[in-house]
């Protein structure tokens, strides 16, 4: 049963709202119910998440050296995401989850399958991929704190700021290089992204679409 609403409440709203207007979709009540089914298996791809977050970001700084807000952003971004593994793996050992290799998640794949691969296309719709991909997860986290126990509903309450940060960040930085508007392409990818959400999924994992 989730628990009652707290004094944090606005905090997190004000977050949420620009991501909610972001995201074409919320997550599925058929979604939250099988996360509370299966925290275990949660945890270890919520793991999986974050130093996939780190390598991105990193990846990212070897491809574009020459732009300075880019790499000020993504160094950053990938220490708290190194940082939020290093917790999620800390709470793993706490609840006696063992860390296991998971078969990759469709979203991402599919997500990426929509990039251009060459130009400056490629950049743009890289970062916002990635700012589809941290909306979604802040807007997970926020919804399953309320219904988990308290250790780990604080714990993706404390994720918030900075995933909605990482979110900004990545969408900034694609209009930043992209020299025009971006509407166009976050429209076509919101699309993407929200069918990925709400169709159904073979996999359970920490992004993946309807229970099947």
């Amino acid at each position: 049963m989730p628990r009652p609403a707290t004094d944090t409440a606005p905090v997190v709203a004000a977050l949420l709202d620009p991501i909610q207007e972001f995201l074409g979709c919320a997550t599925p009540e058929a979604w939250l119910q099988a996360a509370l089914s299966n925290q275990s298996l949660l945890l270890i791809d919520h793991a999986n998440c974050e130093k996939k977050a780190a390598a991105t970001a990193m990846q990212l700084m070897h491809r574009h050296t020459d732009r300075l807000e880019l790499l000020q952003k993504m160094s950053q971004l990938a220490r708290e995401e190194l940082l939020h593994f290093q917790q999620v793996v800390e709470l793993m050992a706490q609840r006696q989850v063992a860390y296991m290799r998971l078969s990759p998640a469709r979203y991402a794949a599919a997500l990426h399958n929509e990039i251009a691969t060459s130009g400056p296309a490629r950049l743009i719709d890289t970062l916002i991929v990635g700012a589809f991909i941290e909306a979604r997860s802040c807007e997970r986290f926020a919804q399953l704190a309320p219904r988990v126990d308290r250790e780990l509903g604080r714990f993706y309450n404390s994720l918030l700021k900075s995933e909605s940060r990482h979110f900004q960040d990545y969408l900034a930085l694609a209009a930043l290089y992209s020299g025009q508007s971006i509407d166009q392409r976050v429209t076509e990818f919101r699309q993407v992204e929200a069918e990925l959400i709400s169709s159904p999924d073979t996999e359970f994992r920490f992004h993946s679409g309807l229970p099947a």
